[in-house]
């Protein structure tokens, strides 16, 4: 029969229990057909201890139309089972058995993407994290690991390539004609890690030989059209693969490594066992399509999901509430792989931009949840910046509190502990500790707390006996509320760094301490008390205090510094991070001021240090981009209790103005030094030197000079690779320049190339002129953005999240949400896309001050109902 889902109910974190019953090998055969696809599976079980007495046995399944179920290979009556919307239960089984199910499902009809579905006229799966489900009926929970081995049969006219988890082992033909091929994967796994792939592909292969000496046979799969595009791939997947080794000692443990790509998939990438499924965004690069930003983000995307194979895949989650055991160890492992792939200082600083960006978002607003969530009603709403982001900070402060070398000890030992079994955040922190003989009790309460924590920092100067203080007092997010009194205080590492007037690292020698701490010029201190007090000795001069060095914790500083302070630390901090941190706090304090005061003038001394960071020719091209950035409208209106749209918007355009008037021939010298025609490179140099000379062009665009603007016009119609092409085009949609004279990139040449097309509705949705939510609402009615899921969240998910000025002012009134026509109305849409376009707006909402909003909207003369 056919079932219907009925509505989801909350599941919380303390009910769990053990399964009743155990899977210990599965063995699954797909018979996949152009209407629809049958799938048998033989199940081999057994009751487990924890079991109560004899409990019947239920299955989850969803959309699934049985057709045979058996046990032990004896057919069961009607009255032995029952099917609703949600599953399978059979009444009674015995203590060990086989179960046979066989079921109908409709791939082509499934545009949830999730589970087993049909794409671009390929089959594809998703599983995570309740998608196996909708393949047949299961203990669809990832505490019930076993071993797979996968028959998928077709017509091998259409689909030539059929791929599943682990190695090759049988193909052949059957008497019908049709192809089989058999899979094995000899590793214990959940459900949501099975994958299957079949399709028309083309493979772009490569191979890779272990420290161990065994060869394993590297596999890229793409559509035809699609095969010229994959090298930096294979070449990111092999430094992946190498890194994974010389870091944590981990080998790739299969004979094969294969990647699918496909244009849509709900995630970013999947770590399907042995078989990644990746949204070809991940995948695919040449450089007329991709920028540098999308290279670097292909080289760390394929380093996650390789990493996955043993955080994440050998030991895996024992429950969802666990994700960040699996997800945040796993994003904090490709930011180490960045980092020493590219630039560790750049890497920072960009990852703490996005943490503050989305996540602090998130924590401020009604999504605030703890790294660990406590309940859930739909496990889609919990794919979030906190369970990545901040997740990926909290394994972080165990490296800063333990040192590099006791955190590769807890990783051994996690690893010895657990492998092959599904694990929790407990057991984590529990190796990390009595790896290195150390209590980390009290630093278990950041998987509990919701909310960005604050730290004050309050100095004192004793220069009678060279004595300097520093007290650190910790306080919990409002959004913390519920968490008890007794467990309010954190266990934060503070790094901290003491500078000399001629910006040199003085001695840290704590009171009480024999003598100073050597090494990097840093002391992490370990603040588990609301407030506590720490005392350096031995100093000639006062310091200026470098404080939440590397951003050693995920939390907002209030520490009260004057300008000359922070302009100090922005020329002369040693701490790349907090160099970089202290001309954006010098810079936020300005632009803050000048948007509540209505002034636009710059304090002359931040224009030159400014200037100074611009001229330095020690800086690499990408971290002086990144310094001469100012902060983001996005990030601003996080510390304004109302926001003016208006006002933040005109202070910050005024502020580049200035100082794009005050250093325009260094600007304009280092353009014209770094635009010199050479062909198109990927190196780090060069890399580097486009970051910086897009920069430049950026600042030298708000002049409104004609001559600049020939300049951008120039650098888009000469452009050989995408990342200048973007930036011109970035530029230019937000120049107020006649309509007719902005270049236009038609619609109609860009069909056929959806990753170019997705980069031009984000363009679009992020430009600041007038008459862009009416632009947005228009391309919403689009095919691509109806039929893709990705368009869709490149257009109104780049708008709701990155346009601070038009969303408030017209774009909730505008756009299709609105009308009843967005995600929920969209045929193509599935629940994680909606869900993150959901939260998009929602955050949007809580940015945008109804005032300002009235305002511009009868600014722009248009309707605001």
């Amino acid at each position: 029969m056919t079932t219907t889902e009925t509505p989801l109910q909350p599941v919380h974190r303390l009910d769990y229990t053990p399964p009743d019953y155990a899977i210990h090998t599965v063995e699954l055969t797909f018979h996949l057909g152009e209407d629809a696809t049958e799938v048998e599976a033989v199940l081999a079980m057994e009751r487990t201890p924890t079991a109560d007495g004899a409990p019947p046995l239920r299955l989850h399944g969803q959309t699934l139309e049985l057709l045979e179920v058996a046990i032990d290979d004896a057919p069961l009556a009607a009255d032995a089972y029952a099917v609703d919307a949600e599953g399978l239960t059979i009444h009674e089984v015995p203590a060990v058995f086989s179960l046979t199910t066989r079921v109908r499902i409709k791939p082509q009809e499934n545009l949830s993407l999730s589970g087993l579905y049909r794409t671009s006229g390929n089959f594809c799966t998703q599983c995570e994290a309740h998608g196996f489900r909708r393949i047949t009926y299961f203990l669809d929970r990832p505490d019930v690991m076993a071993t797979y081995r996968t028959t998928i049969v077709a017509d091998a006219s259409r689909y030539p390539v059929m791929l599943s988890n682990g190695n090759k082992v049988a193909e052949g033909t059957s008497e019908d004609g049709k192809t089989w091929v058999t899979w094995e994967d000899p590793f214990p796994k959940p459900s949501y890690l099975f994958a299957l792939v079949a399709g028309d592909l083309r493979c772009h292969a490569g191979r890779f030989t272990t420290k161990s000496g065994r060869e394993v046979a590297l596999e890229i799969w793409v559509e035809p059209q699609n095969l010229d595009r994959c090298d930096y791939a294979l070449q990111s997947l092999i430094r992946s693969m190498r890194w994974d080794e010389e870091t944590y000692g981990l080998e790739h443990d299969l004979d094969v490594y294969m990647i699918v790509a496909v244009n849509d998939f709900n995630m970013g990438a999947m770590e399907n066992k042995g078989l990644n499924v990746f949204n070809s965004k991940y995948v695919l690069a040449r450089p007329d399509t991709a920028t540098d930003q999308d290279y670097e983000g292909i080289e760390g995307v394929i380093g996650h999901e390789y990493f996955h194979n043993w955080t994440g895949n050998r030991v895996t989650c024992r429950d969802w509430f666990q994700l960040t055991l699996k997800e945040g160890l796993t994003v904090y492992r490709d930011q180490r792989f960045t980092a020493d792939m590219t630039s560790a200082a750049v890497k920072r600083i960009k990852d703490v931009q996005g943490l503050r960006v989305r996540q602090f978002l998130e924590d401020a607003g009604p999504m605030a949840h703890p790294v660990r969530p406590e309940s859930y009603v739909s496990m889609d709403n919990f794919y979030t910046a906190t369970v990545y982001q901040k997740g990926a900070e909290v394994v972080r402060m165990y490296e800063t509190l333990l040192g590099r070398a006791g955190f590769r000890k807890g990783m051994d030992l996690y690893f010895e502990r657990h492998d092959g079994q599904a694990v929790t955040c407990d057991d984590f922190r529990a190796a990390m500790a009595d790896a290195n003989k150390v209590d980390l009790e009290q630093f278990g309460r950041w998987y509990q707390t919701p909310g960005t924590p604050t730290v004050k920092v309050e100095e004192a100067w004793d220069p009678a006996g060279g004595r300097y203080t520093l007290t650190l007092t910790q306080a919990l997010s409002p959004r913390a509320k519920d968490v008890p009194q007794d467990q309010r205080e954190l266990h934060i590492p503070v790094a901290v760094g003491l500078l000399g007037a001629d910006g040199s690292s003085l001695p840290l020698q704590i009171e009480g301490e024999q003598q100073p701490r050597s090494g990097t010029g840093t002391a992490v201190l370990e603040l588990r008390e609301q407030t506590q007090s720490w005392t350096f000795v031995g100093l000639d001069q006062r310091p200026v205090a470098s404080v939440l060095r590397g951003f050693s914790a995920p939390v907002k500083l209030e520490f009260a510094r004057d300008r000359g302070q922070l302009a100090f630390l922005m020329g002369h901090d040693t701490d790349s991070f907090s160099r970089w941190d202290a001309g954006q706090t010098l810079a936020r304090t300005l632009l803050l001021e000048n948007a509540a005061q209505g002034q636009e003038r710059l304090d002359p001394t931040f224009v030159e240090a400014w200037g100074r960071i611009l001229a330095d020719p020690e800086l690499d091209g990408s971290l002086k981009a990144l310094a001469l950035a100012l902060p983001s409208e996005v990030e601003l209106a996080q510390h304004m209790q109302v926001i003016d749209v208006d006002a933040l918007h005109a202070a910050r355009q005024a502020a580049k103005r200035q100082l794009a008037e005050a250093h325009r021939a260094t600007l304009q010298a280092t353009y014209d030094r770094l635009n010199d025609g050479a062909p198109y490179q990927n190196d780090a140099t060069s890399i580097a030197n486009r970051r910086l000379k897009n920069a430049c062009l950026s600042y030298l665009s708000t002049l409104q000079d004609p001559a600049i603007v020939e300049q951008v016009y120039a650098q888009f119609g000469r452009a050989d690779n995408m990342t200048d092409a973007q930036t011109a085009l970035m530029l230019l949609c937000s120049l107020d320049v006649p309509q007719h004279a902005r270049p236009r990139v038609l619609l109609h040449p860009l069909e056929g190339r959806p990753l170019v097309l997705d980069k031009w509705f984000s363009l679009q949705a992020l430009s600041t002129l007038p008459g862009t939510a009416d632009a947005v609402a228009t391309l919403c009615e689009h095919g691509s953005t109806r039929s893709r899921a990705t368009a869709c969240a490149a257009l109104l998910g780049t708008f709701a999240a990155g346009n601070l000025v038009q969303v408030p002012r017209q774009g909730r009134q505008r756009l299709p949400p609105a009308r009843g026509q967005g995600a929920r109305g969209r045929p193509h849409m599935n629940p994680q896309v909606a869900s993150r376009l959901a939260r998009a707006f929602s955050s949007t909402q809580l940015r945008s001050a109804p005032g300002a909003a009235a305002r511009a909207a009868r600014a722009d003369r248009g309707p605001t109902g």
